[in-house]
């Protein structure tokens, strides 16, 4: 029914979905451009249309009752931005003590304009060996999905020129607020 629900979203309001559901049994998902609240909402609806189950980090003041019990529902995980040190620790130790782990990350790590990304995705991944995979909603093209796998390669400089590449020309819901282009 849900999975319906999603579908049906989706072409209500002219969607594109593009990609499937991972094939591997962990894997990080990055979504790019992010610039609304409703981001999470798309996500999770992608997910749900293709039986994605993943977990997402969601900033701690997004807690409060009734709002709380929907988003842990969705798969949430509380985050206080201020004291988050030992996060990424947290998280690689998620994925080590699971068999199937699947986490959605907005590397932008906010809806501002940034021009650096967090790299927690990426030494999550670098210490698991977990895929990255990029996510995107592009609100210019109205088309969602999950495009092409990503492997660090342990140069994050290098690295980032790819998933630049990948994201140019993409928009947020508010276009001001993301430019590829910029990213480091």
């Amino acid at each position: 029914m849900f999975r319906f629900l999603a579908w049906l979203y989706f072409k209500l309001f002219g969607w594109e979905v593009i990609g499937s559901k991972p094939a591997y049994k962990k894997f990080i998902v990055i979504v790019l451009p992010h610039t609304s609240g409703f981001d999470f909402f798309l996500s999770k609806a992608y997910g749900v249309y293709f039986g994605i189950k993943s977990k997402g980090l969601v900033k701690k003041e997004m807690f409060f009752f009734p709002l709380n019990l929907i988003i842990t529902a969705l798969g949430a995980i509380p985050v206080d931005r201020h004291h988050n040190r030992k996060l990424a620790q947290r998280l690689i130790r998620e994925f080590n003590s699971r068999e199937q782990f699947g986490l959605t990350l907005t590397p932008e790590a906010t809806r501002k304009k940034v021009r650096r990304l967090k790299r927690g995705f990426y030494y999550i991944a670098q210490a698991t060996g977990v895929p990255v995979l990029m996510g995107f909603i592009d609100f210019k093209t109205k088309r969602l999905g999950i495009g092409p796998e990503f492997r660090i390669t342990g140069d994050f400089d290098t690295d980032i020129v790819q998933i630049r590449d990948f994201y140019l020309g993409m928009e947020g819901m508010h276009p001001g607020r993301f430019d590829a282009s910029l990213l480091k």
